[in-house]
C-alpha cells in the first residue's frame, strides 16, 4: 500500500513537472520520501537483474549504448535515459513506465548512477552486474580526492552479485579485480596495446601503484578497441573469439572516448547475453545510436549546426577540446557551478584551451561566465562578450552567428538549461524522453 500512495503522488508530480516543461527529479524525490524502499519494491524482482554503470566519465553515453545493444537483440530493458543519475533520477524515470501495483514490464534494469549515489542504490537494490567506466578529479567538493571516487566504486562492486565489467586500462578501476565476493565473473575491456599511447589524454594515471601493477595481458574474454586508420572506424575485437568481434563500425558520436564507451557495452553486452550475443546484430545496434543529450548532440539552427558538448572535469574538457576544438566554428563556453557541477571550479586551470586561442571564443555564459573568460585570458585567448544570463547569452550567440556552425561547451546544469531553451525553439525531444525506446 505505501509503494502504491508513493508511486501515485510521484506521478501527479511528473504530471506536473512535465507541464512546466519536463526535467525536473522532483517527482523521484517525492516518491522517496513516501516509500524510501520504492526502487527495491519495483526494480528488485525483476528476472534478469539490475544492471549499474558508474565511473567518472561516460556514463551516459555507455548506458545508452549498452540499452541499444540488449533491446537489438530481444530483451525489454528499463533505463534512466536522460543523464539524471541521482537515486531520484531513476526513480523518475521509473515513474513513467511502472503502474501503481509497482510491477515494471521489463526483463531487466540498466541504470547510470553517480558515483556515490550508486551506493544508495544498492543498499535498495543490490545490482547483480556492474560495468565501471573510470575515475578521474570530478566535483571535488563532494569527492574530494581521486582515492575516494575510486572507493566508491570498489563498494560498488563488492556489492554486486553477479559479475563486473572493469576498465583494464584505468590503474584504480583494474584494482577493483581484488576486491569482488566469491562467485563474481570479471571481464575486460581496454584499447588494443597498438593505441595504449593515446590513452594519457582520456585518463589520470596513478603513478604510486605502477612498479606494484604492471600492465595486465589481455585475456581470452577481454574486449579491446581496434580504431581503423581513418580514426573514425573502429572495431571491438574479442582476443579468445574473433567470430564474435564487432565491426569495422562507425559511431555517430565522435572521438576515441566515444569508442571506449562503444567497447566497454559491448563488452557487457557480450557478458549479459551469452550464447545469443550476435556480432552484426550489435554494429547495427551501436551504429544507430544517436549522441545522448549534450554530449556532442548537434542541432539543426535554421540549417548551420549547433553542437552541445558537456564538460565537466579536467579529463573531459581536455578531451572534448582535442575531439572538437580544432575546428572553425563560433565558440560558446557555458559554465555554472550548481550542486550537480560541483561548486569547485578550479579545474579549469588543468585544462589547456591553446586551441581555442587562434579563433577565439564568441562569448562565455553561466554563473561562472567571468571565471571562465579570466581563465582564458591566462591561455591568450580572446572573448567576445561575456553574459551571465543564459537565455540572454544564447540569443545573441544564435543571433550574431546565424548560418554559421557553432559549438556551445557547457557544464551539466548549463547543459540543460540550454537544451530546453533549443527545444522549444526547435521541436526537439525533452528531457525525460527516450526517443531511441
Amino acid at each position: 500500500m505505501r509503494t502504491s500512495l508513493a508511486l501515485a503522488a510521484g506521478k501527479g508530480t511528473r504530471a506536473l513537472s512535465r507541464l512546466r516543461g519536463g526535467g525536473s527529479a522532483l517527482p523521484g524525490l517525492v516518491t522517496e520520501r513516501l516509500d524510501p524502499a520504492v526502487l527495491r519494491h519495483t526494480l528488485g524482482a525483476l528476472p534478469q537483474g539490475v544492471v549499474v554503470v558508474s565511473g567518472t566519465n561516460g556514463k551516459t553515453t555507455t548506458t545508452k549504448m549498452l540499452v541499444a545493444l540488449l533491446r537489438a537483440h530481444g530483451l525489454r530493458v528499463f533505463t534512466n535515459p536522460t543523464g539524471s543519475n541521482f537515486t531520484r533520477g531513476v526513480i523518475s524515470s521509473l515513474l513513467g513506465e511502472v503502474g501503481l501495483s509497482g510491477r515494471l514490464d521489463a526483463d531487466l534494469a540498466v541504470v547510470e548512477l553517480d558515483e556515490a549515489h550508486a551506493l544508495h542504490f544498492s543498499a535498495q537494490v543490490p545490482p547483480t552486474h556492474s560495468l565501471l567506466l573510470n575515475v578521474a578529479r570530478d566535483q571535488l567538493d563532494r569527492f574530494a580526492e581521486i582515492d575516494h571516487t575510486a572507493r566508491l566504486l570498489t563498494t560498488l562492486a563488492e556489492q554486486t552479485t553477479g559479475g563486473v565489467v572493469l576498465n583494464a586500462d584505468d590503474s584504480f578501476v583494474s584494482r577493483i579485480h581484488g576486491h569482488l565476493g566469491d562467485g563474481v565473473q570479471v571481464r575486460w575491456f581496454g584499447v588494443d596495446p597498438s593505441i595504449a599511447d593515446r590513452l594519457p589524454e582520456l585518463q589520470e594515471a596513478d603513478v604510486r601503484f605502477e612498479d606494484a601493477q604492471p600492465p595486465r595481458e589481455p585475456g581470452p574474454d577481454d574486449a579491446l578497441l581496434l580504431p581503423e586508420e581513418d580514426g573514425r572506424g573502429f572495431t571491438v575485437r574479442f582476443v579468445g573469439d574473433p567470430d564474435a568481434d564487432v565491426g569495422p563500425l562507425t559511431l555517430r558520436q565522435r572521438g576515441l572516448a566515444a569508442m571506449i564507451n562503444a567497447t566497454a557495452a559491448t563488452a557487457t553486452a557480450r557478458h549479459l547475453l551469452g550464447p545469443s550475443f550476435s556480432a552484426p546484430t550489435a554494429a547495427r545496434a551501436l551504429e544507430a545510436v544517436a549522441p545522448p543529450f549534450g554530449r556532442g548532440e548537434v542541432i539543426d539552427v535554421d540549417g548551420a549546426p549547433l553542437e552541445l558538448v558537456l564538460v565537466k572535469n579536467p579529463a573531459g574538457f581536455t578531451v572534448a577540446l582535442g575531439t572538437y576544438g580544432t575546428e572553425p566554428v563560433a565558440t560558446m563556453v557555458a559554465i555554472n557551478d550548481n550542486y550537480a557541477d560541483g561548486r569547485d571550479v578550479s579545474w579549469l586551470y588543468d585544462v589547456s584551451f591553446d586551441s581555442l586561442r587562434d579563433r577565439g571564443v564568441a562569448l562565455t555564459s553561466g554563473v561562472r561566465a567571468w571565471d571562465m573568460a579570466l581563465r582564458l585570458r591566462y591561455d591568450g585567448v580572446e572573448v567576445d562578450h561575456v553574459e551571465q544570463d543564459l537565455d540572454v547569452a544564447l540569443d545573441r550567440f544564435l543571433r550574431d552567428h546565424r548560418g554559421r556552425p557553432m559549438r556551445i561547451f557547457c557544464t551539466y546544469t548549463a547543459m540543460m538549461h540550454l537544451r530546453r531553451r533549443l527545444a522549444e525553439r526547435f521541436a526537439l525531444a525533452r528531457f525525460g524522453e527516450d526517443p531511441d525506446a
